[in-house]
């Protein structure tokens, strides 16, 4: 592992590593850390007692962050006549409704962040399985993102105001943005709050024992903090 620069093993030692901190503590130590020059995303990291081989232990599911993620988020809707027109006005930044676009996102083309697609269109893009899966874009209904004509305005709107999707890894770990650090400590607390409520209600039924093993917070290229899970646990939202 490369040496870490003068600047992180600075911040770090502001934190005690073995430590498990209090939420508004860990979020405090967060953003007393950044020491870079661009508005780093705060990142929250949990690992869960679950057996990711076992399908019945799979955690997936989607979180409305009440405040966004403060950043501009570009979604894709996959749709034909009048639910494409739909979704232009609802504001999708580019609608897959012709076979020029379709292939475009064949060769590679990514620029969107969110990929929505109403039900009838999903033949089309099972095609593209290839290419939207690896990369976490393929629609899916777990994840809200294939929906009826009548639902797309509500979930092109909901993907731009601030719902993740959060899916479980194959070492069990789920690693979720929570917001920007410039957020204020209450707004990463309503977020991280939110979405750990999220979390604990896609617990499987098949889950044995504790099922949040840890917490840990982090902002892009700083120093993680770790969080109290069982207080992490308690957390509500604070508005």
């Amino acid at each position: 592992m490369a040496a870490r620069g003068k600047k992180y093993r600075a911040a770090a030692e502001k934190i005690e590593t073995e430590r498990q901190y209090q939420p508004e503590e860990a979020i405090g130590l967060v953003k007393e850390t950044i020491f870079t020059k661009f508005d780093p995303t705060v990142e929250m990291h949990m690992r869960l007692g679950v057996d990711p081989r076992h399908a019945e232990q799979q955690v997936r599911d989607v979180v409305m962050l009440p405040h966004g993620l403060g950043k501009e988020v570009r979604v894709l809707v996959f749709a034909q006549g009048d639910a494409a027109r739909a979704a232009r006005e609802a504001g999708a930044d580019a609608v897959a409704d012709d076979d020029a676009t379709l292939k475009k996102i064949e060769g590679g083309w990514l620029d969107f962040d969110v990929a929505i697609s109403t039900q009838d269109s999903m033949g089309a893009v099972g095609k593209l399985g290839r290419v939207l899966g690896p990369r976490g874009l393929m629609p899916n209904p777990k994840a809200g993102t294939v929906v009826s004509e009548a639902d797309l305005p509500r979930a092109i709107q909901e993907a731009k105001a601030g719902r993740v999707e959060f899916r479980l890894d194959k070492t069990a770990n789920l690693h979720v943005p929570i917001g920007k650090a410039s957020f204020s400590a209450e707004q990463l607390y309503d977020n991280m709050a939110a979405l750990l409520d999220a979390v604990k209600k896609a617990r499987p039924a098949a889950a044995k024992g504790a099922y949040i093993r840890s917490v840990t917070l982090c902002a892009t290229m700083g120093p993680p903090v770790k969080v109290d899970p069982l207080q992490a646990q308690d957390m509500r939202l604070q508005n």
